[in-house]
Formats: structure tokens, sequence, C-alpha cells
């Protein structure tokens, strides 16, 4: 039987999507019968039990040393091994240019192991910073060219990373397979929380709740300061929810734009994950802006279609085209600003058409974005071809 070894450069309790996805693919593979390793950094107050998963914490830094006590604990184990790599080139040290890093998995291929990647994020682009970005971008391309030269099969977590990653891999015939990233976030039965949690938010008025659940980038700063003014003054009744980490720094931020109307902005901040799906259920409906565009990356989109949301988006150069007719959604260009303030603010005053979208929301996670279909596809080697 060829075991699973998830190589990942976070992995719970440490914070990130990376992490929460590194653990929901080594539990569900590992509830479907699989063999299941998982070799990451040492954790801060140890890592998370899972039945079925052994976890070992000898990533460190990623440097030689981590690298040979990886080498000499796996060459022990009996029987053949499929390395799963979670692959974004800034979780494995060294400033993100860890090429012997790269050099150790296309030497672990050469001699036996099956090498795959699943790539979240392929490489810094180019000209959008500094001299030093260009370079770790130059270098970046260098490692994934390592990577590719020994990869039996490459997922991406969108289609648009199979065209980039397809001249890094210099004429070999590897396949590219998309395999979107599920929700890391449950839903759970609230047992009356949500509703108590919506009445608290309201101040047990009537009245409408906005939600954002974002990591709150320098852009989507910018962007919910312009934003949130205009809703907050077209819609009297609106209270905003910011979920995630930094959304109580942006409420401070946005303190001397909102004045008075500051107190309808809400950040609980860091919340687990049956907290943070009650306040997600507490919404009426999601703005989810993204610079690049809505795609099956966006686990915060993820989360909030398996939450059934209505959803208030935008597509941009990233977005799979499906999403241009999707039900599940509705859909502004990214960058259009008036045009997202308009859409939200039509949506909080059509509840039918809020009920429709939700439905068609969660129909549309659970058929083709669920944890189980990205365990099905793995299990079985099933490709969406791209």
């Amino acid at each position: 039987m060829t075991a699973w070894h998830v190589i990942t450069g976070e992995y719970p309790p440490a914070p990130g999507g990376v992490s929460d996805y590194s653990h929901a693919v080594a539990a569900g593979l590992a509830a479907a019968g699989e063999h299941v390793h998982v070799w990451c950094p040492s954790p801060l107050g140890g890592a998370v039990d899972v039945p079925g998963v052994e976890v070992h914490p000898l990533g460190g830094s990623w440097s030689r040393l981590d690298l040979d006590r990886i080498d000499a604990e796996m060459n022990r184990m009996p029987g053949k091994r499929r390395l799963f790599v979670q692959w974004v080139p800034h979780a494995y040290g060294r400033r993100s240019l860890n090429v012997a890093f790269c050099r150790w998995l296309r030497r672990r291929a050469r001699t036996g192991d099956i090498l795959d990647l699943m790539v979240h994020e392929p490489y810094l682009p180019f000209r959008e910073g500094s001299l030093r970005q260009d370079a770790a971008a130059a270098v970046h391309r260098v490692m994934i060219a390592l990577l590719l030269s020994h990869a039996r099969r490459v997922w991406v977590a969108i289609p648009a990373w199979a065209d980039r990653l397809r001249p890094w891999a210099f004429g070999r015939d590897i396949q590219f397979c998309w395999l979107p990233v599920p929700s890391n976030i449950p839903v759970t039965e609230s047992n009356g929380a949500v509703a108590q949690l919506k009445s608290r938010v309201l101040s047990g008025a009537d009245g409408l709740i906005v939600g954002h659940f974002s990591t709150y980038s320098r852009r989507v700063r910018r962007d919910l300061a312009t934003l949130l003014p205009r809703l907050l003054s077209d819609l009297p009744e609106l209270q905003v929810q910011l979920l995630g980490r930094g959304g109580e720094q942006v409420v401070e931020d946005l303190r001397p734009i909102l004045g008075g109307d500051v107190c309808r902005v809400h950040a609980p901040g860091a919340l687990d994950p049956g907290a943070l799906s009650c306040h997600l259920q507490a919404c009426d409906l999601m703005m989810q802006p993204y610079p690049d565009g809505v795609s099956t990356r966006r686990g915060t989109l993820m989360a909030a279609l398996a939450h059934g949301l209505p959803v208030v988006t935008t597509i941009g150069p990233l977005s799979e085209s499906f999403w241009l007719v999707s039900n599940g959604i509705v859909s502004v260009p990214a960058g259009d600003l008036p045009a997202m303030a308009l859409a939200v603010s039509g949506l909080a005053r059509q509840p039918e058409r809020r009920r429709t979208l939700a439905a068609a929301a969660r129909a549309t996670y659970e058929s083709q974005f669920s944890l189980p279909h990205v365990i099905n596809a793995l299990r079985a080697d099933s490709c969406r071809v791209n």
C-alpha cells in the first residue's frame, strides 16, 4: 500500500489557509482508510491529534539538517511513498528562496518516491514591487522548474495556475489538474447561538447584517474604506461584521472616516471555527471584493457558499469562467467599487432574491467544491484536466 506523506509549511495549531487545508485533507484521507503522514515544522502547543494521521514535526526551518532528519525517518518506513507537497514558496524558509528544499524533493522523486504538488500560489510576479522582489520571483521560477522536472502530477487551486506553470515544465508531459480548495469552516449546529448573536448585533431591532470575511490586505482595507461609508449611509438599518484576523484594526482605521457610524461595524477578531460559523450564519449576505477576482482558491468565498450565504463578489483575471454564469453569486467587475456598493444595496432590499441565492450557493458548494470531492479526486487520481 502506498502511504500518503503530506509535506506542508503550515499545520495546526499554526494559523493559515494552507494549514487548515493540510489538516482537512490529511484527516479526510485517513477517514477514507489511507495511511497518512504529515511532515511540518514543530508547532507551538503541540500538533492537532487526528485519528489515522501521524504527524512528524521535523520540518523546522527546512534546513539541510532538517531535511536529513526527515530523510532518515522516511527511509525507515516500508512501502511506497506518495509525497503530496503543499506548494507556497514562502512556506519553506530561507525567505522563500529555499532552492535546496526543491532539490531535496527532486532527489527523493528520482530515487522512487511519487511526487505530487498541490499549488496554492506558484511564485511571486515580476514588476509588482522592488528589484529584490523581482530577484525572488526569478528564484521562485527556478524552484518550480526543479519540482516540475520530476513531479508526477500537479494539482492547482485554480486553472490559471496551470497556464502559468506549464512553461516551466519545458515541454515535459505533466497533467495539471484542477482541485478547488474547500471551506475550512465547518457548518456548526447553532442551538440558538446564531439568533442570540444576530439579536445582539442588531440591538434587538429589525435590520440587516452584511458580512465580510478576509485577512485584510492593504488593498482590501482600502476598498472597505470606500465601500462602508456609502453602504452605511444608503442603508440606515445596516450592521456590518468584519470577520477574520485583523478586522479590529480595520475598525480603528475607519473610525475617523465613519464617525458615529463606526458603532455599526463589528469585528469579533480571531475566532475558533465553531464561533466563526455562528458569525457567518448570522449574516444576511456577504460582500467579498477580490482584487484579482473570485476563484476556487478563495477559502473565504468557499466558507460563505458552504454556509448558504448570498455573496456579492468580483470577476477578475484569475476568475474561472463558470462564475460568469453561476446562479450562486452576484458578480461585478474587479475594482468597480461603485458597482459593488450598488449590488450590495440592491440585494439588501431583496429578501426573496437573497433566499434564492442562498439555496443556490449551498447547492453549488456541495455539488462541486466540498471536501469529499477533493478526497475522492485524490484517491481516484481523478483529474479535471487543464
